[in-house]
């Protein structure tokens, strides 16, 4: 650091030297941070961004939630062990901790999160920190401040170091006056939760950071992701997660959506797969930062018939949560991606027979699938 420390000198010196009288407060030089916003955008202190032939440097954030963990998993056989940090602000389970690097880091930490992209050289990163609709409107202050001001931390230095950045959306970015089925790309975009808003605001400032300073900003708008790994996070969507646990060790699942409520949903194979398509998508295939994509859409009283062909004694009810059935209420029945499927060649694997045979494959009910067949 001597450069930094005798341009601090000569500072000083220069404003102690001054003739003004104006008691000039100095401020330490090692704070004052380069943004994008304080450089031309023809800037080259970048760093050197990788090769096609070269594998990139990736970080997860929130990285031990629902889709961390698996695309954490996806990307090492991609590209290496040891290319993909796992971080997070909890502790791992053993299996994760010793599957590839982990490191503790809190997006509202500017710092530390910068130390940790320079340090470990990232080119990529996921940002998938935020809490969910259902958990988010019990805490909104938490929520404002994590699916929010930790976005900020994650534009700026994704902007100043040239990152790739990949922030996932949500069908709860739309509202009750989107259109609902199907939901387009572009369309009004009024949520009613934090943790909507949040996301519309993310699409938003991803855009605008694209534009304003030529940050690699990509979007997707994930359905209801369904997956036999992780237990149910707080999500609207989790009942189509929690009835395969509660089908086959009880047998019994009270659900709390109406039987009627359709949403568009997506097994995490699906996901995983879109989201590693569309980072690797050329840029110049892309014609929108922000896409929809879908694999199917159903209902409750739809996802139970079909978990009774497994589960035949499944007594399936409703037990109505009004909070949760007015966010489902306000969401897409059905998305459009047909522009993701046109622009980087988005194609689905599962459909609704497909999901409730891998769910139970997953979960240890082959008794039960081989039973059905």
């Amino acid at each position: 650091m001597p450069i930094v420390r005798n341009l601090g000198r000569a500072a000083s010196q220069l404003l102690q030297s001054s003739g003004c009288g104006c008691g000039v407060s100095l401020v330490p030089i090692r704070a004052i941070g380069v943004s994008p916003r304080q450089v031309a955008s023809d800037a080259s202190f970048h760093s050197v961004t990788f090769s096609e032939s070269d594998h990139p440097r990736v970080l997860i954030t929130g990285g031990l939630g629902q889709l961390g963990v698996g695309l954490a998993k996806l990307l090492r056989k991609r590209f290496g062990k040891n290319n993909v940090i796992l971080s997070d602000i909890r502790k791992p389970a053993d299996n994760v901790f010793y599957s590839g690097p982990f490191i503790f880091a809190d997006i509202l930490d500017y710092k530390n999160l910068r130390e940790i992209v320079v340090n470990n050289r990232i080119t990529w990163l996921f940002h998938y920190s935020a809490l969910l609709s259902a958990v988010g409107e019990a805490n909104v202050p938490l929520a404002r401040a994590v699916n929010i001001t930790g976005l900020h931390n994650v534009l700026d230095i994704a902007a100043e170091h040239n990152l790739r950045l990949f922030v996932p959306s949500t069908i709860g970015a739309f509202g009750p006056t989107s259109p609902r089925d199907p939901t387009p790309d572009l369309c009004i975009q009024r949520p009613r939760t934090i943790y909507g808003v949040s996301k519309v605001h993310a699409e938003l400032m991803g855009e605008y950071y694209h534009y304003r300073y030529g940050l690699d900003f990509r979007c997707l708008r994930y359905p209801g992701i369904i997956s036999a790994d992780s237990q149910p996070g707080g999500g609207t969507t989790d009942y189509a997660v929690q009835i395969f646990h509660d089908a086959i060790k009880t047998g019994k699942f009270k659900c709390y959506l109406r039987p009627d409520t359709r949403l568009p949903m997506m097994y995490i194979d699906d996901c995983l797969k879109a989201t590693l398509e569309v980072m690797e998508a050329p840029a110049e295939a892309l014609t929108m930062r922000t896409y929809n994509i879908s694999a199917m859409s159903f209902t409750p009283e739809e996802l139970a018939q079909e978990v009774q062909k497994y589960v035949p004694e499944l007594q399936m009810t409703y037990n109505v949560d009004q909070v949760r059935q007015a966010i489902a209420d306000s969401w897409p029945m059905n998305f459009d991606d047909s522009n993701a499927r046109r622009d980087w060649g988005w194609k689905h694997d599962y459909d609704l027979p497909e999901l409730v045979t891998t769910m139970f494959s997953y979960l240890g009910s082959d008794s039960r699938i081989a039973q059905a067949n």
